[in-house]
Parts: C-alpha cells; structure tokens; sequence
C-alpha cells in the first residue's frame, strides 16, 4: 500500500499517530507542491471538496494558511467561528461532527481542548485536522522540519534547542523531532516544563538520539543547529503574563550571547507572532540566521500537502 493510500481520510491529531516514513512523504509532498507555486503551475487536486475550518482561538497564520491553501487546490474554505456555530451555545461535539460529516470533505478545528479534538474526530466521518490546541500544534512543526530540511539540506543529525514555555510548540517540537532523528533540548524554568507523559512519549519514539528536558539554557543550545523560541503566554495565559514574566525574564531570552553557545550557521525559529523584548530580541529575529518568515511561508505548503493526503481522491 503507497503512503498515498496509506494517509487518505486520516486524522491528525499529533504527530505521535504518524510514522517516520508518513511524515517523510508530506514533507516531499510539501516541497513537490511548493515547487509548483513558484513555478505558478494550476494544481488543483481538491477541487469540489470543502474544508471547514472551526475557530474557538483567534489566528493569522492558521486560518490564512488553510484558507488559501484550500482554494488554491481547487477547493473552498468555511470559516465556522465558534460564536457562530451551534458548538459555541453547547451542541455536543459528537453531534456537531456528525452533521458536518454530512456536508464537508474535511475538518480544521483550532481549540483549546484537546479532547474536544478527539472527540470530533471519533465521531466524524471525514478528515479531523488539529489546527492547534493546548498540548499540540502538529501543523506548525510540518512546517518547521520542511523549513530546516530547506535550509540545512537534511534532518537527521540536527539539534533543535528550543528556550521558553514547556506548551504545545514543545511538544510537538519533541515528538516531531524525536521521529524524524533530531536531538531535541527544551529549556524552560522549573514549573514551565513540558508534560512528563508527553516528554516520555517523545522519548519513545527517540532511536539513538536525545530528548532532553532542562532548566539550564547553556546545556540546551549547546552546538545547536536550531534555536527556536515561543511567547511566554501563549492563548488563554494573558492574566499569568506579569507571573510568566519574572519566571521567563533575563535567562530564557533568546539573544546574541545566547546564541554564540551554538553552531556558527545555526539558525532562529518561531512559530509567530512575536514579542520582540521578551522571549526574543529584535537583533536575532530580524537578523540574518533568521528564518521565520520562510518557516511561516511553509505553512501554506505543508497545510495543502497534508489536505491532499488525507482528503484527496
């Protein structure tokens, strides 16, 4: 069986449900698809089919991405806010996937919950796609390993040292980066820590590379290829952030004499948007080992290679 048909009606709820070899094709598909943008070639794969998109968390760069990478496959992309559905004045989850299931060809939903991901996706009959919750945000790290394959030519062999907050990015950074053969370091203070339960799946998928978790920022950039950093208070933590501050402030910054502990060609990651001052300085994110932009670009690519995988015909 190709992985084509292998990945067609899946859900993706976390990387953790995908293999290596799964996550190797969408990140070729990724770049195959990239490659046609550029050129301006018509792919339209999707067309007839319909993507309903539902919004219980504000967003840019998720509903931007999915919405034009929809109907540039050929398809069409409904925005459902939560104010406006029937979800958001208590319709159970079970009945709201089921109805939907009747009308679309997928689903992207961006939540809070993860268990509301999961409970729309075991009653669906369509395509759940994980467009970011509380524990996980798998769309955003497809993007970044297309990005550092772009730049560094490879993935296997790579460090990924990621300073701040122990949330969704990471994760989905440690799951993503543990499959694909990356060492990964996440550093954050004591209290701020990734899930133990997550940090130990993400360690099971390790094969002869490392997971670590630590609250020292030395050890976790250390000969790193990558640094990659996230808000302090992510959706829904705005009354921590004064707490967060004084918890995060001076040592998980990222900066310029943070950055002289890793490799010489290492390069700045962020999922966006930015608090310039805080978790980064303007001198390493608007520099020139900077790659956010591209990171934010591939997005649009990986979003549409993961639609034709899952709802292509």
């Amino acid at each position: 069986m190709s992985y084509k048909e292998k990945l067609k009606g899946r859900d993706l709820l976390t990387l953790a449900d995908y293999s290596k070899a799964e996550i190797s094709y969408l990140l070729e598909l990724a770049d195959q698809i990239k490659q046609k943008r550029k050129k301006g070639e018509i792919y339209e794969p999707l067309k007839g089919k319909t993507l309903g998109m539902i919004f219980e968390k504000s967003s840019t760069r998720t509903r931007v991405s999915f919405e034009a990478g929809i109907y540039q496959l050929g398809g069409t992309g409904l925005f459902l806010s939560a104010n406006d559905i029937q979800i958001g004045r208590g319709e159970p989850i079970s009945d709201t996937a089921k109805v939907l299931s009747g009308y679309l060809d997928g689903i992207m939903i961006r939540t809070f919950s993860q268990q509301d991901v999961e409970d729309l996706a075991e009653n669906a009959t369509i395509p759940v796609i994980n467009g970011l919750t509380d524990e996980y945000h798998p769309c955003q790290v497809l993007a970044d390993l297309q990005t550092m394959k772009e730049i560094k030519g490879k993935l296997e062999g790579l460090k990924l040292a990621y300073i701040g907050d122990g949330n969704n990015m990471a994760h989905s950074l440690m799951i993503g980066c543990a499959k694909m053969g990356l060492d990964v370091a996440i550093a954050a203070p004591n209290g701020y820590q990734p899930k133990d339960e997550i940090t130990a799946v993400a360690k099971s998928f390790a094969e002869g590379t490392e997971v670590l978790v630590t609250d020292d920022v030395i050890e976790a950039v250390k000969d790193a290829d990558v640094i990659y950093s996230d808000v302090w208070a992510s959706m829904g933590q705005e009354a921590e952030q004064n707490e967060r501050e004084k918890a995060f402030a001076a040592t998980y910054q990222v900066n310029t004499e943070l950055f002289s502990h890793a490799k010489e060609d290492a390069i700045f990651m962020h999922c966006l948007p930015a608090h310039r001052g805080e978790e980064v300085t303007s001198e390493i994110i608007d520099g020139p080992q900077s790659v956010v932009f591209q990171e934010a670009e591939n997005r649009l690519h990986a979003q549409k290679a993961l639609m034709v995988a899952l709802m292509g015909s």
